[in-house]
């Protein structure tokens, strides 16, 4: 077998392009970035626009799910905390009966669909129906709304690491799978993903493990859209300011050092917008 040939055939083996037997359709795991609709790839955007079905959460946003084709078959699976449309197994079943019928299926998610989007969990699923599928990486809501509030997730003066951790880990595990006490120690920025609902947990296993309690944090809400709002504080006082606030989901949490940056650079970046 020619070198090619084996590469080619590997590759489709381990990521689920397998060649079908059946007249199936393809799925496809489409990141949609953190909202801002000129952060959507070009890709997405292609696969949107000739898409059958589109099973859409509601974190891309009102104005990306706006601009989806009225041809297309559009489907609401909800996703917000708590607060699900459909479950993640109705949402497994759906791609897979579409996509059995030949359709086309954009599966949208915001950000990225492997960042804590469960697009690993999705194409598991998928492997094991034998549907084609692929996915499409977006820009994550990590590095892109920190970066609409001003505060680069890394600067030579803050912080040479980052580490994404989930704020909503899965119920039916029996015991977290995230290490408070190493996280403590950690000397650069942490990232919490869908962390408000549990903030003041948060917060204080790190200040009970010994991180300093005026570390700065931020909380930014809706980011990259129009309405964005960040709220500033200290691990000391960011649960009474995010009550102050209310601050909802969808929502990150930014700890570190790096948070300083924003009063500097938040202005001009809002400027730019």
């Amino acid at each position: 077998m020619p070198i090619n040939n084996f590469i080619t055939s590997s590759f489709e083996n381990r990521t689920g392009f397998a060649i079908m037997t059946e007249n199936y359709g393809k799925v496809y795991l489409v990141g949609s970035g953190p909202g801002d609709p000129e952060l959507l790839t070009l890709k997405a955007r292609r696969l949107i626009d000739n898409a059958d079905v589109v099973i859409y959460d509601q974190l891309p946003g009102e104005a990306i799910i706006a601009s989806i084709p009225k041809k297309a078959e559009k489907i609401d699976a909800g996703k917000y905390a708590g607060d699900h449309t459909l479950s993640q197994n109705s949402i497994n079943k759906l791609m897979i009966e579409k996509a059995k019928e030949g359709k086309t299926v954009v599966r949208l998610k915001g950000g990225d669909p492997y960042v804590f989007g469960r697009g690993g969990e999705e194409a598991q699923e998928l492997i094991r129906a034998g549907i084609n599928f692929e996915v499409v990486p977006g820009i994550t809501s990590a590095i892109s709304a920190p970066a609409y509030a001003g505060i680069p997730v890394t600067h030579r003066e803050y912080a040479s690491m980052v580490t994404f951790i989930t704020g909503h880990e899965d119920p039916t595990k029996n015991e977290s799978g995230i290490d408070w006490e190493i996280l403590a120690k950690f000397p650069g920025t942490i990232v919490i993903f869908m962390g408000v609902k549990m903030l003041e947990n948060n917060v204080n296993e790190l200040i009970k493990h010994g991180k300093d309690p005026s570390t700065p944090v931020a909380l930014i809400e809706r980011g990259t859209r129009p309405d964005q709002r960040v709220t500033i504080g200290t691990l000391e006082n960011i649960v009474s300011l995010k009550n102050e606030r209310k601050v909802k989901a969808p929502a990150i949490t930014i700890i570190g050092n790096v948070v300083k940056l924003h009063d500097e650079l938040g202005e001009q970046i809002l400027e730019g917008i």
